[in-house]
């Protein structure tokens, strides 16, 4: 990699938030400027599925040379952006109290299904974290189990069910979320445990979950004394390079958290969380507001800090490659350019393909659970 390709490279690191329904001109000036990594959807840019799959083909061709991911937070129960006609599935908790995978794979098909219609290529699920601290204020029913194994078993049948679907999963928060009594929105967390119970609980589903070949891995802003005493797990490069990518082995993409959440955000400027989360070994950075100076400014950090040798380029490039590598995987038929690219089907296609009856039934059967 030259210097002179260094702002576009750390640009496709970004997986940008926005306002709106349309893709606003600030967010296009910075794909100029920079390219992008891709965009994240919330409730805010959602009025229906037509618009959403209008909204991704105009997203799309703000695409240089990779295709951008489209991303959402879609898990069931209380965190999901799409709402009716797309199907309502009911929190994940209820996978767990049912105990049977191929239930927790239908759910997922299914999912992929009416993501992949909008073209939603990316989704950030299943949650990983296993529930041991009832007080969780922000875990709760979006986990599986307060059982690694269950957890392990059935978050690994989503991943495949979602990937087999064409959509991309993302397992979330290492090192684990589950045991904390704060919402890293907005304090940073505390998790006590010490290495062996962290290996023997937490560590559990993530394991299967790199069996299960996810490709993607998102990082949790929590305090973690046993391997580093003062960084977030986001930030420190004993969580993230030593741990998730030397001793489990990880090979696809790591992501952070979003860099705006108080856990991170509370303890130092943006700009500066996102040097740091690269230097620790993710490979993409979450900003989800929608401050497009704040996102230009953590990439013009990231460039400064390479061109000032505080980042080296080599961690730059690896990420990259790690993303690029994803990219062809679940995105090669949809490179820029190519006859791919994602084109919104008719209003009428579209609503056939959103809750249907076989959908529902998987949505009524997990609801037996709740």
């Amino acid at each position: 990699m030259s210097l002179r390709e260094l702002p576009r490279r750390i640009g496709r690191l970004l997986i940008a938030g926005f306002d709106g329904h349309r893709v606003p001109a600030e967010l296009k000036a910075l794909a100029r400027e920079f390219d992008l990594g891709g965009v994240i959807l919330f409730a805010r840019n959602i009025e229906a599925p037509e618009q959403v799959a209008e909204l991704v083909a105009e997203l799309r061709q703000l695409e240089r040379e990779l295709p951008w991911w489209v991303s959402v937070d879609q898990e069931g129960g209380r965190v999901a952006r799409l709402k009716a006609p797309f199907t309502e599935w009911p929190p994940m908790a209820t996978l767990g109290r049912s105990g049977d995978a191929e239930l927790a794979a239908r759910f997922a098909r299914a999912l992929a299904a009416e993501l992949r219609a909008v073209g939603i290529t990316l989704d950030f699920a299943p949650v990983l974290d296993v529930h041991t601290n009832p007080k969780n204020p922000i875990i709760g029913d979006r986990a599986l189990s307060t059982d690694a194994a269950d957890v392990a078993r059935l978050g690994a049948a989503i991943i495949r069910g979602l990937q087999a679907g064409g959509v991309a999963a993302c397992g979330k928060h290492f090192p684990g979320h589950g045991d904390t009594s704060v919402d890293s929105h907005k304090e940073l967390p505390l998790v006590e445990h010490d290495p062996d119970r962290l290996r023997a609980v937490e560590f559990v589903p993530f394991r299967a979950a790199i069996e299960a070949d996810v490709a993607a891995i998102m990082t949790a802003h929590v305090l973690v004394p046993a391997f580093d005493e003062e960084r977030p797990a986001t930030l420190a490069p004993a969580i993230v390079h030593d741990l998730l990518k030397g001793e489990l082995g990880y090979r696809g993409m790591v992501l952070s958290d979003d860099l705006e959440m108080r856990a991170v955000a509370g303890r130092m400027a943006v700009p500066d969380a996102a040097v740091a989360a690269l230097a620790a070994g993710c490979d993409g950075l979450l900003i989800c507001g929608g401050d497009h100076d704040l996102q230009a400014a953590a990439l013009e950090a990231a460039i400064r800090a390479v061109e000032t040798e505080r980042l080296p380029l080599t961690r730059v490039e690896d990420a990259w490659q790690r993303l690029a590598d994803v990219k062809a995987r679940y995105l090669g038929n949809q490179a820029v350019g190519g006859g791919g690219r994602f084109r919104p089907a008719p209003a009428t296609e579209l609503r056939r393909l959103l809750g249907t009856d076989e959908h529902r039934a998987i949505a009524d059967r997990m609801a037996q659970f709740l």
